[in-house]
This record gives C-alpha cells, structure tokens and sequence, in this order.
C-alpha cells in the first residue's frame, strides 16, 4: 500500500525547462524516496540522479550533470527534478524510485512522459 505519483511532464522546446515532483503516500513509515530514473524509446531503463543514502549525498547521470538538480523534502517522501537546458535526447518516461529502508523493498511510480523537441 505504498503509492508514488510523479507529476510535472509535458512537451517543451529544446533548452527549455521542467520541474518534476514525486510524492509517496500510504504505508511510508520506513520508505525514502531516493531519485529518478528515466526509459526512453528502444532503450534501457537508465538512473538520472538519485541519493546515494540517508545523508544527503547524490550521484547523477554524466548525460545530466550540470543541467539537472535533485531535490528532496527533510521527510524523504517527496522528491523534485529541475531539469534545465534540455535536449532531444533527454525525451523519455521518468521514473520515482523509493525503498523501504527496514525491508529494502523498492517501489516505483507510473511515470511522466518528458518529451523535447528539436
């Protein structure tokens, strides 16, 4: 009964900007939302950027690095994704990825479609 909603996709223009939003509801007691994740057309589910662990360190994708910035409430049950300077390649499903931190049991969102015109 752990439910996470991913919000903020849409069209826009190359070196255009979007913010995503991710929020984890139901049976979260011991569950951190810990980054993103994006599929795009005949390819792998690839990471964007995620927290490494409960400190507050970060790993991002090197495709991403410097136009991306990840985020996320003190709760860990919500995370953001501001995306800037954005690229066609960058046209992909994004994904919210959580654990439960007591159980390592790993969830995941329906997703949000991002797509980048040239």
């Amino acid at each position: 009964q752990v439910q996470l909603v991913e919000s903020g996709g849409g069209l826009v223009q190359a070196g255009g900007s979007l913010r995503l939003s991710c929020a984890a509801s139901g049976r979260i007691f011991s569950v951190s939302v810990m980054g993103w994740y994006r599929q795009a057309p005949g390819k792998q589910r690839e990471l964007v950027a995620m927290y490494r662990d409960r400190g507050g360190s970060t790993t991002y994708s090197d495709s991403v690095k410097g136009r991306f910035t990840i985020s996320r409430d003190n709760a860990k049950k919500t995370v953001y994704l501001q995306m800037n300077s954005l690229k066609p390649e960058d046209t992909a499903v994004y994904y919210c990825n959580a654990e439960d931190y007591v159980t390592g049991r790993p969830y995941w969102g329906q997703g949000t479609q991002v797509t980048v015109s040239s």
